[in-house]
């Protein structure tokens, strides 16, 4: 009795999706990060966390369980010696996936699918920059700002109209040299 599978089909049988999941993750791991549509790229990203931590352990066994999904062994060289590395210190999450617009074509949602390299300690020091500068900036930005920016805009009018005459004078003043220079040299 067939089952359902769980999350969106890419059409056709379970075989075509299991290959077209291998080629995903095939080229994930060579070039760092792929766009594909939102669809795949949920569907890739458990597998490819999967392979990648096959990767870490690095034994023979998982090599080959590797190379049973990802069927090119230059890119198995780079998942288990340089991906595998980078991430020795995460304990899971080793892809991100980011939203990005629709597909010009058919309007299909896109994201850009990459494996993270950079360390947790990083990521953790970026998260405490990111998270105290916005928190610091919400609390006050509540009232002040509608009155501030009333403000701002008719200060910029007011500089505006006194900076106008000035160019205009300006102006004329050059009219009236280069209309002198003009009747000179007839």
């Amino acid at each position: 009795m067939p089952k359902p599978t769980k999350g969106p089909r890419f059409g056709g049988s379970p075989a075509h999706q299991r290959i077209i999941l291998a080629n995903l993750a095939t080229q994930l791991f060579q070039h760092g990060k792929i766009t594909t549509t939102e669809a795949k790229a949920k569907r890739l990203q458990p597998l490819a966390d999967r392979l990648i931590s096959k990767a870490k352990r690095g034994d023979l066994h998982n090599r080959r369980q590797v190379l049973q999904t990802v069927k090119d062994p230059a890119v198995v060289r780079v998942l288990f010696n340089d991906i595998a590395p980078a991430v020795a210190e995460r304990d899971g999450g080793y892809t991100r996936i980011t939203k990005i617009g629709p597909r010009k074509g058919d309007n299909a949602p896109m994201a850009v699918i990459e494996v993270i390299t950079e360390s947790v300690e990083d990521s953790r020091k970026a998260k405490a920059k990111g998270a105290g500068k916005p928190a610091a900036k919400k609390a006050p930005a509540k009232k002040a700002p509608a009155k501030k920016t009333e403000e701002v805009v008719e200060e910029a009018v007011v500089e505006e109209v006194e900076e106008t005459p000035v160019v205009e004078e300006a102006v004329e003043a050059d009219v009236a040299e280069t209309g002198e220079a003009d009747t000179e040299k007839a």
